[in-house]
């Protein structure tokens, strides 16, 4: 399991006294109240900023870092990626995964046959997708519903789905 969880993505500066713009990559926005701190990732390096506000504007959060004044500064932190340590993520309830902890498993039927890895997930609004791709390169996309998705084992590192009848040839 990786040890930091990525939260968000820098993709702007907010007006010109140093905030910058985040693209939430979390499915509770308001988290960002709660956090008093943040690796920002940027090169291959992280660098811890503290939180002095937030602001919420459109869909994205907009975050004021102590020591950064200026829209200058703000500008070097564009396409930063935040982070926070696995132990400082939200707390999940039960059935709920960090999608770190998914990409990459295997996945199988409730038959036993393995039909590839998960290599992404979508988010539709009413479910997720999950993105299967077999050796071959062939994608099978899965609602992620308890009728197909029947377990997720992250101690085993595997997946077990039902393919309803018309998810796959």
């Amino acid at each position: 399991m990786q040890e930091y969880l990525e939260i968000g993505q820098i993709v702007n500066t907010f007006g010109i006294k140093g905030m910058v713009k985040v693209v939430p990559f979390t499915d509770d926005i308001n988290r960002f109240d709660k956090l008093t701190s943040v690796l920002v990732e940027l090169n291959h390096q992280k660098v811890e900023y503290e939180i002095v506000q937030v602001i919420y504007h459109k869909n994205m959060v907009c975050l004021k870092f102590k020591g950064i004044d200026q829209i200058e500064q703000a500008e070097r932190l564009r396409n930063g990626v935040l982070k926070v340590h696995r132990k400082d993520g939200a707390k999940k309830e039960e059935d709920s995964y960090y999608i770190v902890d998914l990409l990459g498993l295997p996945v199988y039927s409730d038959e036993g046959n393995e039909l590839g890895v998960l290599e992404d997930i979508y988010n539709t609004g009413s479910n997720d997708i999950y993105v299967v791709k077999n050796k071959l390169g062939k994608q099978l996309l899965l609602p992620a519903i308890s009728d197909v998705i029947k377990n997720i084992d992250l101690e085993q590192g595997k997946i077990t789905v039902h393919l309803m009848k018309g998810l796959a040839e």
